[in-house]
């Protein structure tokens, strides 16, 4: 089982696009088994709230299905119950150092790091703009799925 947290600043908009995405791919490659996926903030900003509208809106246009979401906040053990910690920025990076008190495993990246093209997702609870940031985490995580598909030895995803 690989265990991948997806982490923001509030928990209800970037990472929990990110977590229904990834988990909406990898059940669309048939390896639901493979993967145990959630979502958690930086901050306590939004603790216990839903996903943003701007975020329900987008995924339920996309045909990304969702389930029950509640924003809670990254802990310093969950360094232990993950193999990937996913941030979308460098703040998020930054306070994921801060909450883990270091890696020093290698276990937290960027989503975009994955990718041919490096870069921090924008938050659209600032931007406004749900369609640019979806667009950037389908690359994230269609990137994160092939690189931990080679990882494990398994065959690129489908197209």
């Amino acid at each position: 089982m690989i265990n991948v947290l997806f982490v923001c600043h509030g928990n209800i908009c970037r990472s929990t696009m990110a977590q229904f995405v990834f988990e909406d791919m990898i059940r669309k490659e048939g390896l639901e088994d493979l993967f145990l996926v959630e979502s958690a903030s930086t901050s306590r900003d939004e603790i216990g709230n839903g996903p943003h509208r701007g975020t329900v809106e987008k995924l339920r246009r996309e045909g990304v299905p969702m389930r029950e979401h509640r924003a809670v906040q990254m802990v310093r053990d969950d360094y232990k119950k993950y193999d990937y910690i996913i941030g979308m920025d460098e703040l998020n990076m930054r306070d994921m150092l801060r909450i883990t008190g270091g890696d020093k495993q290698n276990k937290l990246s960027l989503l975009l790091d994955y990718s041919t093209h490096p870069r921090d997702i924008a938050d659209p609870w600032y931007t406004g703009d749900f369609e640019v940031t979806y667009n950037d985490i389908v690359e994230g995580c269609k990137a994160l799925l092939e690189y931990l598909l080679r990882e494990q030895g398994r065959a690129r995803i489908s197209k």
